[in-house]
């Protein structure tokens, strides 16, 4: 203002024009009395286009244009509006400017003079705008809007503008009320007549109880919904509405409307169409900024929250948070949230909520930090000639940094000159040495450069440039090569700088791939699973991945991709998806700075996963003839169909909300069921795309009322003794604000009371975060949110203390959570891997003992499951020589260079405790590790008293409890030497243990295999540790002790006896190949052949796989799972096969023993033989390994052999294989009952010694043929067997090949003459001639013998027969010489 006595008219004039134009005001005498200026506003926008239209278009252009009008009398005014309303529009352009017509011209504001002050006021139907508002003074005293929106007067005219607008659209309020009255389905149908009844009734009584709101205009129904019935409506007026003019409106509609429809009065709500100002500074954050988040609303309010969504909690004043909330002009609540040196831990979204009686206004927005990431070369050779050289420092995100500081750590001083590029965001660094700033002393003198980024807002990010300077005189020979590299240098960082926004570079055209991707639509529902095929008809790229519309990419694990000669491949594969996957996905090839994109969008459906439906009652007891509700519940609001099903009756749901939990509730009956009896209860839940999930069960006990004697309102009725559980969230717990409790609380029936058996009740911050860990390893996104998410739980953790010493339910929700979270990552930091252990400190401590004793008792596995959590987290660290030191938890980490590394030495103590430990691995072990792995050990000094007992429960580990782990598999034997700090120096036998998760069907014990004690001081116990395997987990589902005789023993017999057997089964084959055109003339001895071939063969291929398995196992070759597989099925197929061709062997003595006169084919007998021997084995084998390989439990976690602890796969070995071993000792009884049938003719004592050594023959031939040896597997199945048992069992197994070549193969009578008969051709042949006669008065080859007779008299027949005389036609001189013929 010039003058303060001065008025101000500011008035608007809407013009049209189709060409140029300039405004011409033609007004009468009293106009040009005052002053006609544009307002400084017009120097930036004096013309404000109404519609856009372009300027070369014939078709008319609206424009808005501010005109200010200022003069000294104050009496002008009025007759100024007065004329100005007179006027006739269109006003039309004169005579020279016939393109220009003027629509009408509104006064908006006025200024005028008060006291030594100028107040300015807006005129009927204008406003000032909100930011005019909020910047400037009002004027004290001036009736503004009653709710504060905007104001009406401001002292001055704003010096930037603008001026009164006109005022905004209608302000929509959305309302809700609960009538308590049944729902009836046609009020869904807005056609009906019980709609349109509703409708007129309550819009009548809307209408009488919101007319007295300011600026009412009209009130419409807008639906209704179950839950008795919600009726939704809106209101829409001109300007705001106070809480307590709202309230008075509330109350008139309650008079007016009818009683029939018994409004709920407490019910009413409303959601403010006003929109939270929520502005986030920086707009780019980078970590160790200092972050603004401010939230301004047009409510007169402090009661302001914040909240971060990833964690779902209430943000509070901290050391690095700060919250502040004020009152604006009396108006309008603004509240501040200032985050102090930010890390990535504050990533995620916020909420700001305002919260004004039945009012509610929120905002949220999304805050992303970013590293500060600086390129720049590492290293860098200057020559001291005096010419100058370049050093640069690029920002890989530009902004406007505030300071870009050089400095520089050395011997030697050589400074230079900083050039800032503020629009590539790089800085150069110029050194130009000379010779007497480095001399020839000084040559390859190495100076570290160092550029630090500043930003504004307080983020700093370095990087060191080593620059090694070379005096001339040393490096003449190199000075074209130095100068050389220094230009490429320069020349590199010039085009980086220049072109670092660009995609690529100028470069030769490249051939460019084709993608194609899943054409049909991905809509899906939660829970359900789906997946992208994206395909490149060209093989040759350098990175392939997959990202969001957001750009986030996709964790790894989340897709596949394989490279054809013709074309690659990439498959993202989601198992179980969430919304978080609704959005669209890109395919993305790189080849060199060429990228492929191919898009998908998918869809998925809000539907509650089975998991997260919570049920009550989870169990009830219900008198007959009497009633309940049932409900469920899901933690969001959606549009879903309930329905409830109790036995074979479906029931529609009422649904209700309280809070942030939506519950759909039953009326249940016990009259429609018959009674007593059981009922299983559930509630279908089914969405938009019609896919439905189902709730666990309810079980509802139909009783007779007279049993009944608990009763409570909440927990119902029980009889005596009788258990129930309940969730914790529907007890009368307190609940957050945000999340309510979880876990189950178990309660029995005793006397007339229930009584707590077993509280599992979870905080209600830990049990948030328990479902977002769920959600998270579903979460595509899931490596940006896991270190938020770890520094959170720390955080509850130590806010929760009270909740783990007390309640195992809290202790038990944390262990699961960092079981969820130690699944995630592929790598952890320092940072990340001091949340983890911040949190199992806590846990840990010895307050938290008393809890960890009740789990014990409880038979839960959280101890064995924190260690195996702990170990991971430990696998992926990767964080050079860190150490992080708690009370109750120590880490120690070092990174293997390359090289000859240095050994591995970690001590921990443990004042508190008492207790320390070492930790040694030698260099030469550490030598066989990749390089950059890195080994880690963790130290525990309570976690000895909550660790369970060994599997005999009767040793603890009585010292301190170390993890090692190492970050790549190890492929060679490791040994780690380990001291700990003798507890017991008096007495008692130290035992060195590790804790083997595989224990126990995986809950975990302390086992010692593969460590020993190495020595025993009065101070100290030493320990070294490696691991080894046995013969006898063939049969055994647990292995021997690895250290113990027994062991050493088995190993020995094991080893020995397989070479001997591998040896003899080859000698068996060569035997059997010599002599086969001499054995199998008939039709007996054929089959018997083919049976010990088969069985032969088998056998050496099982052993030849063993040792494979076994070599895997030992770590002489990687322990590669897919070899391993492989190994296992081949072993349980092969063995099978033993069997079986001992089992067809056995079946077809028996069939020769019984059915002397019956007779079969050769061809039918082979076929049924080779149908037994292979067809089974392998039909049993692919059913185990399709059954289990997929579930991962096809093979043990510790050796290359069926599956004992998760899924019992070792029976599909160990029955068919005993059920053979009985079957064929039956057959050996058969046999041997048939020899000791006593021969007509025969006299006693020669009858006895006859059928003595026949019977001694026989077993001896059929022990080894028919497997009779595996019997002893019997004893060894079973835990704490005799170790007599395993000796027997691997002894004779062993050497179960040699046995044959032995029983089967040479004793046989007619291998013996075809070997003698081939090498006859001299000196043999006499002997043979003698040994024949020799045989024909003796029992032991023979058929004419004593004890041959004995098997012509055990078929019935008599006489006498050669076992080489051919075939007969007769079928029963043939079966009667088979029994011989099989057991030869």
């Amino acid at each position: 203002m010039k003058s303060p006595r001065r008025t101000t008219l500011c008035f608007v004039i809407i013009a049209i024009y189709s060409s140029q134009a300039t405004l011409s005001l033609n007004l009468e005498s009293i106009v040009y009395h005052s002053l006609l200026r544009e307002h400084e506003l017009m120097e930036e926008d004096p013309v404000r286009p109404k519609r856009a239209v372009a300027v070369s278009s014939p078709a008319a252009q609206e424009f808005t244009i501010d005109v200010e009008i200022s003069f000294e009398n104050a009496s002008f005014l009025e007759p100024i509006k007065a004329y100005l309303n007179n006027l006739s529009f269109p006003i039309q352009g004169n005579d020279t400017d016939l393109a220009t017509d003027i629509l009408s011209i509104e006064v908006s504001t006025v200024c005028r003079p008060n006291g030594n002050e100028i107040w300015c006021s807006c005129e009927t139907g204008y406003e000032w705008p909100q930011e005019s508002c909020l910047h400037n003074l009002t004027c004290q005293g001036h009736d503004g809007s009653s709710a504060g929106r905007h104001c009406h007067c401001l002292k001055g005219l704003p010096p930037k503008g603008p001026f009164c607008q006109l005022q905004g659209a209608d302000v929509i309020l959305r309302m809700s009320v609960r009538l308590n009255v049944g729902f009836q389905e046609d009020l869904r149908n807005s056609s009906s007549a019980l709609y349109k009844s509703y409708t007129t009734d309550l819009e009548t009584a809307f209408w009488k109880g919101y007319s007295i709101l300011p600026g009412f205009k009209l009130v419409t129904v807008t639906g209704f919904r179950p839950g008795s019935v919600v009726v939704t409506y809106e209101i829409t007026t001109t300007t705001t509405t106070s809480p307590a003019l709202m309230h008075k409106a509330n109350e008139k509609v309650t008079q007016n409307l009818n009683q029939t429809y018994k409004v709920d009065s407490s019910s009413f709500q409303v959601t403010y169409s006003n929109e939270t100002k929520f502005s986030i500074t920086p707009e780019i954050i980078f970590e160790g900024d200092t972050v603004t988040l401010m939230c301004e609303n047009e409510v007169f309010s402090t009661n302001v929250s914040w909240m971060h969504v990833e964690t779902g909690l209430d943000i509070q004043n901290s050391t690095e948070v700060s919250i502040y909330t004020s009152m604006l002009n009396n108006m309008t609540s603004m509240s501040r949230l200032i985050i102090h040196n930010i890390t990535r831990v504050y990533m995620g979204e916020y909420i700001c909520k305002l919260t004004l009686d039945i009012f509610e206004y929120a905002s949220r927005r999304k805050l992303e930090v970013i590293p500060i990431q600086i390129l720049a070369s590492e290293a860098v050779e200057v020559m001291c000639d005096n010419n100058p050289v370049s050093l640069n420092c690029c920002s890989e995100v530009n902004v406007n940094w505030s300071q870009i500081e050089w400095k520089q750590e050395g011997s030697i001083s050589i400074p230079g000159n900083a050039e800032i590029d503020t629009d590539s965001g790089c800085s150069r660094y110029t050194l130009m040495a000379n010779e007497t700033q480095c001399p020839s002393g000084s040559s390859g003198t190495t100076v570290v450069y160092t550029c630090e980024f500043i930003s504004a807002h307080g983020a700093r990010g370095r990087k060191d440039i080593e620059v090694t300077f070379i005096s001339v005189g040393d490096n003449s020979s190199h000075k074209g090569e130095v100068r050389e590299s220094q230009r490429l240098v320069m020349e590199m960082s010039t085009v980086q700088s220049t072109t670092k926004n660009s995609l690529e570079t100028s470069k030769a055209p490249e051939q460019q791939a084709k993608l194609n991707i899943t054409p049909d639509l991905i809509s899906v529902s939660e829970g359900q699973s789906f997946f992208i095929k994206c395909i490149s008809d060209m093989s040759n790229y350098d990175e392939m991945y997959w990202n969001t519309s957001a750009g986030t990419k996709i964790y790894k694990r989340f897709y596949t991709t394989r490279r054809y000669s013709d074309r690659a491949e990439s498959v993202l594969t989601v198992k179980t998806s969430t919304r978080e996957w609704n959005g669209t996905y890109h395919c993305v090839f790189r080849y060199k700075n060429l990228y492929r994109v191919m898009a998908k969008d998918v869809i998925v459906y809000p539907l509650p996963l089975e998991s997260n439906i919570m049920v009550d009652p989870v169990e009830a007891a219900i008198p007959c003839r009497s009633s309940r509700h049932i409900r469920c519940c899901v933690e969001e609001d959606s549009d879903y169909k309930v329905i409830f099903q109790v036995g074979s009756s479906s029931f529609p749901a009422v649904k209700e909300v309280d809070e942030k939990q939506v519950c759909y509730k039953h009326h249940f009956t016990a009259d429609s069921v018959s009674c007593p009896e059981n009922v299983d209860a559930f509630c279908h839940f089914t969405n938009a795309a019609n896919n439905s999930v189902q709730s666990p069960s309810m079980k509802l006990n139909l009783v007779p009322g007279e049993s009944i004697t608990c009763q409570d309102p909440i927990l119902g009725v029980g009889e005596p003794g009788k258990v129930i559980q309940k969730l914790c969230q529907f007890l009368n717990i307190t609940r957050s604000r945000e999340s309510p409790i979880g876990g189950i609380i178990t309660y029995r029936c005793v006397g007339s009371q229930w009584q707590i058996e077993k509280n599992d009740c979870i905080s209600a911050p830990i049990n948030a975060l328990l479902q977002l860990a769920k959600a998270l390893v579903k979460s595509p996104t899931q490596d940006e949110k896991l270190p938020s998410y770890l520094g959170n739980l720390s955080i509850s953790t130590k806010q929760a203390k009270l909740e783990v010493d007390s309640f195992s339910g809290t202790l038990g929700a944390i262990i699961n959570i960092l079981d969820l979270f130690s699944t995630v990552p592929t790598q952890v930091n320092s940072e990340m891997m001091t949340h983890v252990l911040s949190t199992v400190d806590i846990i840990l401590g010895k307050s938290a003992l008393n809890t960890w004793k009740i789990s014990q008792q409880q038979k839960t596995n959280y101890s064995s499951q924190l260690l195996d959590s702990v170990e991971r987290f430990s696998r992926v660290l990767r964080a050079e020589d860190s150490t992080i030191s708690q009370p109750n938890v120590q880490m120690k980490s070092m990174v293997i260079k390359p090289g000859h590394p240095q050994s591995y030495r970690q001590s921990f103590v443990f004042l508190d405790s008492d207790l320390w430990g070492n930790v040694t691995i030698s260099g030469c072990q550490l030598e066989h590790l990749q390089p950059d792995s890195f080994v880690v050990t963790v130290a525990f000094p309570t976690l000895k008293t909550i660790l369970d007992r060994d599997v005999l429960g009767e040793n603890f580990a009585n010292s301190l409890v170390m993890t090692t782990t190492v970050s790549h598999s190890v492929t060679t034997p490791f040994r780690i030497l380990m001291t700990f700090k003798n507890s017991h120096p008096s007495g008692g036998i130290p035992q060195c243990v590790f804790w083997n998760f595989n224990l126990a069907n995986h809950t975990g014990g302390w086992d010692s295999s593969g460590c020993y004690v190495k020595e025993v001081t009065e101070d100290s116990v030493s320990c070294s540790c490696e691991h080894l395997t046995s013969f006898s987990i063939l049969m055994s589902p647990d292995s021997p002790d690895p250290d113990s005789l027994l062991k050493i023993l088995l190993d020995i017999i094991s080893y020995i006896g397989l070479c001997f057997s591998i040896l003899s089964l080859a000698a068996c084959l060569v035997v059997e190949a010599m002599v086969w055109k001499s054995v199998t003339k008939n039709r007996t001895s054929s089959m018997r052949h083919t049976c010990i071939v088969n069985i032969t063969a088998s056998l050496l291929v099982a052993d030849v796989w063993f040792i494979v398995a076994a070599a895997i196992h030992d770590h002489r070759f990687p322990l590669n799972e897919t070899a391993c597989v492989a190994a296992t099925f081949f072993i349980h197929f092969f063995y099978l096969s033993v069997f079986f061709w001992m089992l067809t062997l056995g079946l077809m003595l028996f069939y020769r023993l019984v059915f002397i006169l019956h007779d079969t084919s050769k061809s039918i007998q082979k076929t049924i033989a080779f149908s037994l021997g292979y067809g089974c084995p392998l039909v049993i084998s692919v059913i185990t390994v399709g059954a289990t390989q997929p579930r991962e439990v096809y093979m043990r976690k510790n050796a290359c052999w069926l599956n004992w602890e998760d899924t019992k796969a070792l029976l599909a070995f160990v029955i068919p294989a005993l059920i053979i071993v009985v079957v064929n000792m039956t057959i050996t009884v058969v046999v041997i009952t048939k020899i000791l049938r006593p021969s007509i003719g025969d006299k006693p004592s020669k009858q006895e010694k006859s059928s003595l050594f026949q019977v001694t023959k026989s077993i001896g031939v059929l022990t080894p043929l028919l497997g009779l040896t595996w019997g002893f597997g019997l004893a060894t199945v079973f835990q704490g067997s005799n170790a007599v048992f395993h000796i027997v069992f691997t002894l004779l197994n062993a050497f179960q090949g040699l046995f044959i070549l032995l029983f089967g193969c040479l004793w046989d009578q007619k291998v013996q003459e075809a070997l003698l008969n081939k090498y006859s051709r001299s000196k043999w042949s006499s002997q043979h001639s003698k040994s024949t006669s020799i045989g024909s008065s003796t029992p032991v080859f023979s058929m004419s013998s004593p004890i041959s007779r004995r098997f012509n008299n055990l078929f019935g027949k008599t006489g006498t027969y050669n076992v080489s005389t051919p075939e007969t036609t007769s079928s029963s001189l043939e079966n009667t010489s088979s029994a011989y013929s099989l057991l030869n």
